[in-house]
């Protein structure tokens, strides 16, 4: 099985179209719909990298990707946020809280992977 991807997005929309760009790609996907769903996910099966969106019920993903990054559980996912906030402090914010990268909502496949592609290759 290939390297696993958890997404965690409450639109079934996005949650959708995220699956079916990866579902041809040998990674494993792992579908979350909230925070709390998130982390326990993330310490269940450990994933390779989370596309986390900043605004899930329960627990926000900007604290989700912070729990992931100081977890002592977790191998240190790398975090690409997904996020229709697209002002400079949500940029920094997700930064102080330890994702890797951000993506802004909408986004073209094309985009998703290639920045999937090039934080798993930085390790």
């Amino acid at each position: 099985m290939g390297k696993k991807i958890l997404v965690v997005e409450d639109q079934e929309n996005i949650l959708d179209l995220v699956k079916a760009i990866f579902s041809d790609s040998g990674y494993q996907i792992l579908c979350a719909r909230d925070g709390s769903e998130a982390i326990n996910m993330a310490n269940r099966h450990n994933p390779d990298i989370v596309l986390l969106d900043i605004q899930l019920p329960k627990v926000n993903g900007l604290d989700v990707c912070n729990s992931m990054k100081n977890s002592s559980e977790l191998s240190r996912p790398k975090v690409l946020m997904l996020s229709g906030h697209t002002q400079k402090h949500d940029f920094h914010k997700a930064a102080e809280m330890g994702a890797d990268g951000y993506l802004t909502k909408p986004f073209r496949p094309s985009e998703l992977v290639q920045k999937v592609e090039e934080l798993l290759q930085r390790g």
